[in-house]
C-alpha cells in the first residue's frame, strides 16, 4: 500500500510536467524520437542523416510509433494526441523508475522529496530524449543490482537492461562500465562463469534482436553501434556540433543540473570518504560518477542533458545522508533545509520549464492553422538554426516545408567545409537570391527569429508579419527574442 501511495505521488508529478514544461530544450527531443515515429507510421516527414547512415538505433522511435498507430488506427491521430501521447509515455516510465529509486534508497521520506524536487528531472522526466528513457532504465537497473547488503538477488534483469541500453545509445555503457567490474568482484559463482554464461549470451542475444530489427527498419544490414562509432571518431561528428573545455562539467554541467541539491551531495560526499569502511556502496557509486564525469569530460562535445543517468545515483547518496542526518536534527533544522531545497529548485523549475525557449514550441500551433486550411498554395521556410522547432510531429499536416540544414562534414578531404544553415548566416541575403530569385516562386509563409529580420528587409518588404510570439528573455546573434511569422502579400 505504501508503493503504491509513492507511485501515485510520482505519477502526478511527472502527468504534471507534461502539460507544465511548455519549452524548448534540444533537438533530439523531437528530430531523433517522434519525427522518427511520425515518419514511420504515416510515411510523410523528415528522417535527420543520423536515421539516412543507421547510426541511431529504432528502439526508441519504435515505442512511439506503436502508440501513433494505435492513434491512427482508432482514428484519434490528432495533433493533441500525437504531442502528448509520447511525452506521457515517458512520464510513465520516469514515475516507474521513481518508484524503483524509492525502493532502491531503503523507502526513505527523503528519496522522495529529493527525486521529487529536482527541478532538472521535472524538466526531462516527461521529455521524449533517449537521455530521459536511458536515465529511466538506468534508475530500475540500480534498483535491480545485487547490493551487499540490500538483500536483492543476483539475476539477470539488470545485465539485460544495461544490453538494451547499450543498444539504444553506446555511450549509456561508460556509466556501467565501473559498476559491472564491482559486480564481479561480488559475485560468488566465478568472473568467468558470469562473463561467459550471463553477460555474454545476454548481449548477444539483445545485440542480434537490435541489429535485425535495425537493419529491417534501415532495408539493409547494419550494426547501429558500428556506425555511432565510425561516424562519432572517424568522422568526429561531435566536435561539428560545438566543443567544449575539458572542464566544462565540473564548471558549469554539474552546478546547473543539480543546482541546490549539489549541497547536500558534497557535504555527503566527504562523509563517505571518511567512513569509507561504512559505505561501501556509496564509495562504488561515487567512483562510477567520478569515472563518467572524467570520460565524458575527454570528449570534446558535451551537453547537460549526457548527464541525466547521473541523478539517480548522486540523489541516492544525498538522501541516504539526509534521512540519516536528519534522525539527530531538531525539527525547525529540519523544515528549514527542505524549503531551502525545494525553493532553490522551484525558481529554476519555473523559469525553464515555463518561460525559457517557449516560443519555437507555441509557433507551432499557428502554422498548424495556417496549414490545415490549403496545404497546396502554403510552402514554409524556416529561416532558423538548423531544428529549432519540432516539425511534422507537431504540424501532422503534409504541408510544404523546408528548413536550414546542418549536416556534418562526411568529406573529411574538404576542411573549408560550410553547412547550410552556416552559409545561410554568413550572407542571408546572397542565400536567399540563390534559392528564392526575385522572380521565382516565394514561400507563402517565413518563420524566423526577430534577430534576423533587419537582415533580410529586402525579401520581407514582400510580407506582412502576422505572429510575433515570445521566445526568450536572453537572445543571442542567431536565437532572438521573438518568433515571427510573416504571410506573403502576393505572388510574385
Amino acid at each position: 500500500m505504501e508503493n503504491l501511495t509513492v507511485l501515485l505521488i510520482f505519477v502526478s508529478i511527472r502527468i504534471a510536467s507534461v502539460f507544465l514544461t511548455q519549452t524548448y530544450f534540444v533537438p533530439d527531443e523531437y528530430w531523433q524520437s517522434i519525427e522518427v515515429a511520425h515518419k514511420i507510421v504515416f510515411d510523410y516527414g523528415y528522417l535527420t542523416w543520423e536515421w539516412i547512415n543507421g547510426i541511431r538505433s529504432y528502439i526508441h522511435p519504435l515505442i512511439f510509433a506503436v502508440l501513433y498507430k494505435c492513434l491512427e488506427l482508432t482514428g484519434l491521430d490528432n495533433p493533441h494526441a500525437l504531442i502528448y501521447g509520447p511525452k506521457i509515455l515517458q512520464a510513465l516510465l520516469s514515475a516507474y523508475s521513481d518508484l524503483c529509486f524509492y525502493k532502491w534508497s531503503g523507502s526513505k521520506k527523503w528519496s522522495v522529496f529529493i527525486i521529487s524536487s529536482s527541478w532538472f528531472w521535472f524538466y526531462t522526466g516527461s521529455r521524449t530524449l533517449i537521455n530521459s528513457f536511458e536515465c529511466a532504465l538506468s534508475t530500475i537497473a540500480l534498483n535491480q543490482f545485487p547490493w551487499p547488503g540490500k538483500g536483492k538477488d543476483d539475476n539477470n534483469k539488470f545485465i539485460a537492461l544495461i544490453a538494451i541500453l547499450f543498444a539504444i545509445r553506446p555511450t549509456g555503457i561508460i556509466l556501467w562500465i565501473p559498476l559491472c567490474l564491482y559486480h564481479l568482484t561480488i559475485i560468488k559463482t566465478g568472473i568467468m562463469k558470469t562473463v561467459f554464461l550471463r553477460y555474454m549470451p545476454i548481449g548477444l542475444l539483445v545485440l542480434t534482436i537490435s541489429t535485425l530489427l535495425d537493419s529491417w527498419m534501415h532495408g539493409s544490414f547494419l550494426v547501429t553501434g558500428y556506425e555511432f562509432v565510425k561516424y562519432n571518431f572517424y568522422y568526429n561528428i561531435g566536435e561539428f556540433y560545438g566543443s567544449h573545455p575539458w572542464h566544462w562539467y565540473l564548471s558549469s554541467g554539474i552546478p546547473a543540473i543539480f543546482g541546490i541539491n549539489l549541497i547536500p551531495f558534497v557535504i555527503a560526499t566527504i562523509v563517505v570518504l571518511k567512513n569509507r569502511q561504512v559505505y561501501p556502496n556509496e564509495l562504488i557509486l561515487l567512483g562510477t560518477v567520478v569515472f563518467t564525469v572524467i570520460v565524458y569530460s575527454c570528449l570534446p562535445h558535451k551537453e547537460f542533458r549526457f548527464l541525466l543517468p547521473l541523478l539517480p545515483i548522486v540523489f541516492y547518496i544525498s538522501s541516504r545522508f539526509l534521512s540519516s542526518w536528519s534522525r539527530k536534527a531538531n525539527t525547525i533544522l529540519l523544515w528549514a533545509v527542505a524549503i531551502i531545497i525545494f525553493t532553490g529548485n522551484l525558481g529554476p523549475t519555473w523559469y525553464f520549464s515555463f518561460a525559457h525557449q517557449r516560443g519555437t514550441l507555441d509557433v507551432m500551433d499557428p502554422l498548424r492553422e495556417i496549414a490545415s486550411n490549403d496545404t497546396s498554395n502554403k510552402h514554409f521556410l524556416f529561416l532558423m538554426p538548423c531544428h529549432s522547432t519540432p516539425y511534422y510531429s507537431h504540424l501532422h499536416v503534409n504541408v510544404s516545408s523546408r528548413f536550414l540544414t546542418c549536416e556534418p562534414n562526411f568529406n573529411k578531404s574538404n576542411t573549408h567545409y560550410i553547412d547550410e544553415a552556416d552559409t545561410f548566416y554568413n550572407n542571408p541575403n546572397v542565400w536567399l537570391r540563390q534559392h528564392y530569385p526575385p522572380n521565382g516562386t516565394l514561400p507563402s509563409h517565413i518563420i524566423m527569429f526577430d534577430s534576423l529580420a533587419a537582415g533580410v528587409s529586402d525579401i520581407l518588404s514582400r510580407y506582412k508579419l502576422t505572429h510575433q510570439i515570445f521566445h526568450t528573455s536572453f537572445p543571442t546573434s542567431r536565437i532572438g527574442r521573438f518568433v515571427l511569422i510573416h504571410e506573403l502579400l502576393s505572388k510574385i
